[in-house]
């Protein structure tokens, strides 16, 4: 199976406080019910990312990005570990966006951020305080969910009464 993808876009929402050039990995087993890019699905829809046209993006966005972001790609290790530590040569940080649950270990030594869980409507994306899926920094275990929330104050204060100093 070929490691192909969607042209990629530059994205500025997806990883907090980065640029991101993302990559969307045609494949997906994950088929998530109401998922937004079901073109996903099919693994031999857009165009083979070889290493050298990997790089052939990083050069063409060098000084305008400071992450490259996958969406999906888990299900071909070898071919992501190869973009990711590429991506990590040239001083970029790096982001998976994926459905599962867990990701092997493997992968998670060549990343900065990672998304995890499947998308859920009834429990909304991880701009949902409810959400299933969870984004972290896989250097400190760090849980970031809260830089996706809007607002954030005012989730944090439902139900508690506060006192002014």
């Amino acid at each position: 199976m070929k490691f192909n993808c969607l042209p990629p876009s530059i994205v500025f929402q997806e990883v907090p406080n980065e640029i991101s050039l993302c990559f969307s990995i045609t494949g997906c087993k994950v088929a998530c019910t109401g998922c937004h890019s079901t073109e996903l699905w099919h693994a031999n829809h857009g165009n083979h990312l070889s290493n050298t046209s990997f790089r052939n993006w990083l050069t063409k966005y060098q000084n305008l990005i400071s992450c490259v972001l996958f969406f999906g790609g888990e299900w071909q290790a070898k071919a992501l570990i190869e973009k990711l530590r590429i991506a990590k040569s040239w001083g970029l940080k790096t982001c998976l966006y994926s459905g599962e649950k867990h990701i092997d270990i493997s992968i998670c030594e060549h990343l900065n951020f990672l998304k995890t869980g499947p998308w859920q409507s009834t429990l909304g994306g991880l701009d949902s305080i409810d959400s299933n899926q969870v984004f972290r920094n896989v250097q400190t275990g760090e849980k970031l969910n809260h830089l996706f929330i809007k607002n954030n104050h005012h989730h944090l204060s439902k139900g508690v009464n506060h006192v002014a100093a």
